[in-house]
């Protein structure tokens, strides 16, 4: 469970939610797309476009022949006493490939998406098809969202009860902005919320349906909005990877020349 706190405009956590799904449909993985905020067919229709191999070899290609073309004229400038010495690196040029590479200037093809199973989960549609459910102290949007997500990775047999299911796929799933009063949750609202237990219960039960699954999940949350700290290390506790992500966008840093070569920071909590 990695859990994302968005930073003050949504601008890098939401690109980083993209690249986690647009890695999911590279990689031929299932996803399951949750949001309150913004419609999941328009979130996968905006995912970034992969780089592919052989125009990144081509790349790297140019990139290795522009070194040895410097070497060569570097080589003519030195004194020749100075040629038989070892050269210093100024930084390493092997390559190794770690994921896939997205160009977000371009939006990845339909082809592309419509060639791994995505399920979507839009809380305006669900709370308008299905009539009110009575849970246990927990606020309506997230039970849900459980149920739905508990029914994909059962009918899925990302749980191992579908023996008839061979080949193993992981389950993406991404819920964007949860906590936030879209979802029906006052604790970005108030300092002493009514409602201060819903987010972590569900964070508790979803933790168990990732632990007993084939399944990966990201969370991105407005955590500048909650101040209720209380809360906040609650749900840092239930998650596995916690980071956070601060724009310069609007702050004294955008102009100061210390920073001018940055968009912000990255703050891994855990």
């Amino acid at each position: 469970l990695v859990f994302a706190e968005e930073d003050k405009y949504g601008l890098y956590s939401n690109l980083l939610f993209k690249y986690f799904l647009a890695e999911g449909v590279v990689c031929g993985h299932d996803l399951f797309v949750a949001s309150a905020k913004e419609h999941p067919d328009n979130i996968l229709k905006e995912l970034p476009a992969p780089l592919l191999d052989d125009t990144y070899g081509k790349e790297l290609g140019d990139e290795a022949a522009a070194i040895k073309s410097e070497d060569f004229q570097d080589s003519m400038k030195i004194a020749w006493r100075y040629q038989n010495l070892p050269k210093m690196e100024a930084s390493p040029t092997s390559y190794t490939k770690f994921g896939h590479y997205y160009d977000v200037s371009k939006k990845m093809s339909p082809e592309l998406i419509q060639s791994v199973k995505w399920h979507s989960f839009y809380l305006h549609e669900e709370l308008s098809s299905q009539p009110k459910m009575k849970t246990c102290n927990m606020n309506d949007a997230y039970a849900r969202l459980l149920q739905s997500l508990q029914r994909i990775i059962s009918q899925g047999g990302f749980d191992g009860s579908d023996p008839q299911k061979k080949q193993k796929n992981v389950l993406r799933i991404g819920i964007q902005s949860l906590g936030s009063l879209l979802w029906g949750d006052d604790i970005c609202c108030s300092d002493t919320p009514e409602d201060v237990h819903s987010l972590t219960k569900f964070l508790y039960v979803l933790r168990g349906l990732l632990r007993k699954s084939l399944s990966a999940c990201i969370v991105t949350i407005p955590a500048h909005l909650i101040q209720n700290k209380a809360i906040m290390e609650r749900v840092t506790n239930l998650s596995d990877v916690v980071v956070g992500l601060e724009s310069f966008i609007g702050s004294e840093r955008e102009t100061n020349p210390l920073y001018k070569d940055y968009h912000g920071k990255f703050h891994l909590q855990q």
